[in-house]
């Protein structure tokens, strides 16, 4: 039970790894555009998606129920997975900063990109500290 639920909180924060990997890419280009006429800038998108499935998990009475009297129908309801979450890369096209039609604020970006290096470490310390839990729970008395 308990190596299971390391099992799984590891192949979590290896997908939460990543998308910070994805996430720097993106704020990079961001940043490598801010003097580009009508560049719109990305972000990606993962913790919100997480955090529905963990809500969808903890509250099962939130969800409409149906009840399906053909194999056929589609249900209105699907369960999903931990695995199931990936992040999303979206483009921002409702706001401009700027008279040329770009919308890539330089302060920003840079403060993303702290918060990116933050997590990633942050999420690097987590799988390392499972890791030696692992290592004692399987090493041989």
């Amino acid at each position: 039970m308990f190596v299971g639920k390391l099992i799984d909180t590891n192949n979590l924060l290896e997908r939460a790894l990543d998308t910070e990997s994805i996430r720097r890419r993106v704020i990079a280009n961001n940043i490598a555009n801010v003097d580009v006429p009508h560049f719109k800038r990305r972000e990606v998108n993962f913790e919100s998606e997480l955090k529905r499935v963990i809500n969808e998990r903890k509250n099962p009475n939130n969800r409409l129920r149906a009840q399906m009297s053909d194999v056929k129908h589609i249900p209105f309801f699907e369960p999903r997975s931990l695995d199931s979450v990936s992040y999303r890369v979206n483009h921002d096209y409702s706001t401009t900063y700027r008279n040329d039609g770009n919308n890539v604020d330089i302060e920003k970006e840079m403060v993303d990109a702290n918060k990116n290096m933050m997590r990633y470490n942050s999420y690097v310390t987590g799988i390392n500290h499972n890791f030696r839990l692992l290592k004692l729970v399987i090493r041989p008395m």
